[in-house]
């Protein structure tokens, strides 16, 4: 009996940290209640790889690596957006008031920094970031942060400002 109730406490657990594996992975959540398909006998010869979709940290990743590929002459000019993007997305995670969560596009430390770079801000735009007013301004709305998008984001831009080898490939 107290073999059994262990054995299910550690399934259990294994299934949390499979969900959470899949939530830190963008995936959708498995439901535990659907039948998992048996392995077909025969299998059947495989044209093509499986196309998946881009998950958005691999979107981000490809933003932050256009963009590094794009400078790769001028080091700290990629240096300075990479950190301005960290500041922009950390600044939205922890700071509530708007004026973090809004972007002047027009503003010149932005566009000197950021803006006039490619896939800057097709980036913060992955992290939740929308063009209003008449693409004037990116604002991040209060309902729409999503604290596992900008943490990722910043996972990816301290890997891109650490690793000497981001974007080399």
């Amino acid at each position: 009996e107290e073999e059994k109730r262990a054995r299910e406490k550690i399934r259990q657990k294994l299934e949390e940290d499979k969900a959470e594996r899949r939530r830190k992975l963008g995936l959708p959540a498995e439901d535990p209640t659907a039948p998992k398909p048996a392995a077909p006998v025969v299998e059947e010869k495989k044209s093509s790889l499986p196309v998946r979709p881009a998950t958005k940290i691999e979107q981000m990743r490809e933003c932050l690596r256009s963009l590094k590929q794009s400078n790769k002459d001028d080091d700290a000019k990629v240096k300075t957006a990479f950190n301005t993007l960290l500041t922009y997305i950390k600044n939205a995670a922890t700071k509530p008031e708007e004026k973090f969560r809004k972007i002047r596009l027009s503003n010149a430390a932005f566009q000197d920094r950021v803006g006039k770079l490619e896939g800057g801000i097709k980036f913060l735009e992955l992290c939740g970031f929308e063009k209003i007013e008449g693409d004037e301004f990116l604002f991040l709305a209060r309902d729409k942060i999503d604290k596992a998008v900008l943490t990722s984001a910043g996972g990816e831009l301290n890997s891109a400002i650490n690793n000497p080898f981001f974007g080399v490939l």
